[in-house]
């Protein structure tokens, strides 16, 4: 008792004083895995199944307590149960620090530093979480799985959270929210289990274990008791002056942090529409090796207009095409036309080469349709999970062999080899800032056939290479301070996709229809909890005692 009122009065310190106590700075672990299943029961209630499995740092103190925070205080304390490593534990109860949550002590089962251990977490039952959908006749659900304090955790989690719809939910009646809090994939994996009822089925393997991701479905109220589904009074002044509160809280040292960030996701939604279908996501054995860059950013999703960046790249370095105007785009198809091209590659230049916006995005809408197809169909019999991962390596490993290089100009030849590979690596501004710093980025010579007004005119044309060194030939090929070389090349990327189509949105949109047409996502008209923490904010300042040791 004397350790926990120690512990609830340091945290006090940190929330009101901003300092870091030397007890808490004891503690640090990393969540290397956590799966949780969300049970949407026939009386409209929620049973959670949580997994947790901590590796904690050597050196720190053991993890002793798990705090779990629940979406309602409406939880049945009784119906908890919890384990470590197979091992049943006793000491179950609300929480302190996270409200509403529980607290569950490990006990002699507790995790010592330098070691790694499984924490099994059962809620039988958490009531009042279903609101009215904004579909009529619909109740929606949404959840967030408990995250914990970033100074305690660290590393990168595999993070799953499955939706078990009702008992008797048809496969046409439900819809999946898209989710939020940054979440990478927005497309569940679909199927059903062992009860036979539907699930929607979210996994991400580089998730952050201090963030707050949020997940919904919403499905005919009818299979739920008429009283499960809460309807919101029109002005709640708790909730109202509370989120006042937070929001005055947070805004103070960080609002103008916050209005950034919120308005780099807003943009970064635009072409990121899932465009895989969820079949997919049914995992066979093995890697599939042997995909070319574009296919392998087919596979990870990587947004549309890259990928036709990708493509384009690959037709001007085989010297199959170049770009004659870039105030709009045009693009010129080269002859005799190199026997090497891929099949997707010949489309695109059938495609890039008309002078109807509107005609070559219809024309390059079906190339990326075909190119999704024949990646699902490569992928058949494969794991896609390990497959991702083995291609996800390979992206970092070219990042590696350009930051291993010794001078600027190897810097460079390694990174113009690699380029449709490093490109699909989503912090690609950051990786070049670091893997060149402050040193100049020599352009490849095949630049000057995508960026013509790179090539310096003394020099003329900047001829089309096959390979050799950088710098080859006499020629003195343009560069760039390496930020300034990152900030270029990202606003090309995006100027080149928009002048390739008529609307990148409507492209996206018009491949998603074909390749992926998921049940429409619905939003709930009332929140249905699912806060893991009792802050409403998600600002620095704001220290949910999600953590601490597990805590």
């Amino acid at each position: 008792m004397k350790r926990r009122s120690l512990l609830a009065l340091l945290t006090a310190l940190v929330l009101f004083l901003g300092a870091v106590p030397a007890y808490a700075q004891s503690y640090s672990f990393q969540l290397e895995q956590e799966v949780v299943d969300v049970f949407l029961q026939s009386d409209g209630t929620y049973r959670l199944v949580y997994s947790f499995l901590f590796a904690n740092d050597p050196g720190v103190s053991p993890i002793d307590y798990v705090d779990v925070g629940l979406p309602t205080e409406d939880y049945d304390l009784g119906s908890v149960r919890a384990s470590v490593d197979g091992q049943p534990l006793s000491d179950i109860a609300p929480s302190p620090y996270v409200k509403p949550g529980v607290a569950v002590g490990l006990g002699s089962q507790s995790i010592p530093a330098g070691r790694s251990g499984t924490v099994l977490v059962e809620i039988g039952r958490v009531g009042g979480v279903l609101y009215p959908a904004d579909q009529q006749g619909y109740a929606s659900a949404k959840f967030s799985p408990t995250w914990f304090d970033s100074q305690f955790v660290h590393g990168s989690t595999d993070l799953t959270v499955t939706f078990h719809l009702p008992p008797g939910v048809q496969p046409e009646e439900p819809r999946w929210h898209a989710p939020e809090g940054g979440w990478p994939a927005q497309d569940p994996a679909t199927g059903f289990d062992s009860e036979g009822r539907i699930v929607y089925t979210w996994r991400d393997t580089s998730a952050r274990g201090d963030t707050q991701y949020t997940f919904g479905a919403s499905f005919p109220a009818s299979y739920v008791p008429a009283g499960a589904v809460l309807t919101p009074p029109p002005f709640d002044w708790t909730v109202i002056v509370s989120g006042l509160v937070s929001a005055l809280a947070c805004l103070a040292p960080a609002g103008f942090f916050i209005l950034i960030v919120a308005l780099i996701l807003v943009a970064g939604r635009r072409s990121k529409l899932a465009y895989l279908p969820p079949k997919i996501s049914v995992e066979g054995h093995g890697i599939k090796r042997g995909l070319t860059a574009v296919e392998a950013a087919v596979l990870l999703q990587t947004s549309l207009d890259k990928v036709l960046t990708m493509i384009l790249f690959a037709v001007i370095k085989k010297g199959a095409a170049r770009v004659v105007d870039e105030e709009p785009l045009k693009v010129e198809a080269l002859q005799p036309r190199p026997e090497d091209l891929r099949t997707y590659e010949t489309a695109f230049m059938d495609a890039v080469v008309l002078d109807d916006a509107r005609k070559r995005q219809r024309e390059l809408t079906e190339v990326m349709i075909q190119m999704v197809k024949a990646v699902e169909s490569k992928m058949k019999g494969f794991s896609l999970r390990e497959t991702r991962d083995y291609y996800r390596a390979i992206i970092q490993k070219a990042w590696e062999q350009v930051q291993a290089a010794q001078t600027p100009e190897m810097k460079s030849e390694r990174f113009a080899d690699s380029l449709e590979w490093t490109m699909m690596d989503r912090d690609f501004d950051g990786q070049a800032r670091r893997s060149f710093g402050t040193g100049p980025v020599y352009f490849p010579t095949w630049w000057g056939a995508y960026r013509p007004s790179t090539v310096p005119l003394s020099h003329g044309p900047v001829p089309i290479s096959r390979g050799g060194p950088i710098g080859g030939g006499g020629i003195s090929l343009p560069h760039l301070p390496g930020a300034e070389f990152a900030a270029t090349f990202a606003r090309g990327v995006q100027n080149t996709a928009g002048s390739l189509v008529h609307n990148v949105t409507e492209f996206t949109a018009g491949v998603t229809r074909t390749t992926n047409p998921p049940p429409p996502p619905s939003r709930s008209s009332g929140s249905s909890g699912g806060r893991s923490c009792a802050c409403a904010c998600a600002c620095a300042g704001c220290a949910c005692a999600c953590a601490g040791g597990g805590r």
